[in-house]
């Protein structure tokens, strides 16, 4: 009887848990079994992230139950879960940057010999796991060198060191492209075939039916809706997960003006991240930019916003050409970012919203050198009631979904307003319902008339937004698609050329 129990795997019944007098989980059963991939669904708020935070360990639950592999689990902390064989990969990755892969893959269980660290014996397992995954990593690399997918692989090898058996992933290829999204798919059918679990978690729906097995839909802290297969159609997972039906996933995209308000003119970059690039963007067009992981997209508007240098080519806003020697120098011509990373270099987390909103409009707040509190607070009730954003003027911009601070970010650049309007990656992270209001935002910049720049790693975000697709490949420049020939298959064919 013992030895067909510990083949059981987690089962979660009737679990509540509220924060102060707000009920976010109410009455959940959840049952995921080895071998399988079960995707967790849901908006931002469902609950997804607090029933994931309670079956790893670092939340109580209130009411309710959970049995793990035959027996009673109540974990208090997340190494309870950790050493009980439960391991969350969390989308904000908690290695530790300035040790090795294989210190960190052993932290907190570095094995000893005579009183000293054996780092042989480290090195010699982290390789092992690494190996086991099927990934090229050096386990002698310092977590700071390795590029965002690499970071997860490691975070990966630590849990199965820690002889994992069931893996929680909440957003694991939020920050991924294609190449490296498939090799964590592999990863996972790996340790899938080996029995382990995993709940996964992701706003990228067309991803869930390659991956998951079945389908656990989210809604206010509720379990609405349970696929016993992955092959559900994105529409019917969408209108579950909020709750009513969409007509349509993308706004209608308005006719451009026969104005061109940017030009690109066989831009390079002395890093050679891209080259050669030529391209124009009316008033009222919105350009897609698509491309693998290495193509040069966010090299691109980076340069073209200022950030980054530029070794040859040229940039013009309204046929005068512009000298890009900083971000001042482009928002002063009209060229404004929203940059892929708005936790890092959008937003300063721990100020208001109405801070936020602020910085980068002085020059339009300030009286006289003088920044007065109720000027602040009047320029960012504008701004939040224009963009639509959840949130008053003095809430920390930390305690935001990742719509509405993307809406922030957007917001505070539109109050100046711009000539050219860049977005690297604009959904990068947000669930369903709240896309749709950015992808709306999006289309309202272009019907006032900017020209509008869209990189995105989700090719129907790309093919559903813009006039014209503008594809990359190793730095240059495949090809421009006119919305009609901008199909999936035409702009792989030239982002893999």
């Amino acid at each position: 009887m013992q030895a067909e129990s510990s083949t059981l795997g987690l089962s979660a019944s009737g679990l509540s848990k509220s924060f102060g007098p707000v009920q976010v989980l109410t009455d959940v059963d959840l049952d995921v079994q080895p071998g399988e991939v079960v995707a967790l669904l849901g908006e931002n708020g469902a609950g997804k992230s607090t029933l994931s935070n309670i079956i790893a360990g670092s939340i109580r639950a209130d009411a309710g139950a959970i049995s793990w592999q035959g027996r009673p689990y109540a974990p208090n902390s997340p190494a309870e879960a950790i050493a009980a064989g439960i391991g969350m990969i969390h989308q904000e990755l908690k290695l530790l940057p300035d040790l090795s892969v294989a210190e960190n893959v052993h932290v907190g269980r570095v094995p000893m010999r005579a009183g000293r660290v054996d780092r042989k014996l480290m090195r010699e397992r982290a390789s092992a796991q690494l190996k086991r995954l099927g990934l090229a990593v050096s386990p002698d690399r310092l977590v700071r060198d390795l590029r965002i997918a690499a970071r997860q692989q490691v975070e990966i090898a630590k849990a199965v060191a820690l002889n994992a058996r069931l893996l929680i992933f909440d957003e694991p290829t939020a920050a991924l492209g294609g190449e490296e999204t498939e090799l964590l798919f592999e990863q996972i059918r790996r340790l899938k075939a080996e029995g382990m679990a995993f709940i996964y978690i992701s706003h990228r729906l067309e991803e869930i039916a390659r991956i998951a097995d079945r389908i656990v839909v989210m809604r206010d802290g509720r379990i609405v809706a349970r696929h016993e297969t992955a092959d559900v159609p994105v529409r019917t997972v969408v209108e579950q997960m909020v709750g009513r039906s969409l007509e349509r996933m993308f706004p209608a995209v308005a006719t451009p003006a026969d104005r061109t308000v940017i030009e690109v003119e066989n831009l390079s970059s002395p890093s050679g991240s891209f080259s050669g690039v030529n391209f124009k963007v009316a008033a009222g067009e919105i350009v897609g930019m698509a491309g693998l992981i290495g193509a040069g997209r966010t090299e691109l508007v980076r340069a073209i916003a200022g950030a980054d240098p530029i070794s040859s080519g040229t940039v013009k806003v309204e046929n005068r050409s512009i000298e890009l020697r900083s971000p001042a120098d482009a928002i002063a011509a009209g060229i404004v970012l929203v940059p892929e990373d708005r936790k890092e270099q959008g937003l300063v987390l721990q100020h208001s919203i109405a801070e936020n909103l602020a910085i980068g409009n002085f020059d339009h707040i300030a009286k006289k050198g003088w920044v007065w509190p109720g000027a602040v607070r009047a320029f960012a009730e504008q701004s939040i009631k224009r963009l639509g954003v959840k949130g008053s003027p003095e809430q920390p911009v930390s305690k935001l979904s990742g719509g509405n601070q993307q809406k922030v970010v957007i917001a505070k650049w539109v109050a100046r307003p711009p000539r050219v309007f860049i977005l690297d990656e604009p959904t990068r992270g947000i669930d369903v319902g709240a896309r749709a209001a950015i992808y709306d935002v999006i289309a309202e910049l272009a019907r006032s008339g900017m020209a509008v720049i869209v990189v995105s790693s989700d090719l129907e975000e790309v093919l559903g937004l813009s006039h014209r697709v503008l594809v990359l490949s190793r730095g240059r420049q495949r090809g421009i698609l006119d919305r009609e020939a901008a199909t999936d298959v035409a702009v792989m064919e030239l982002a893999t050329s």
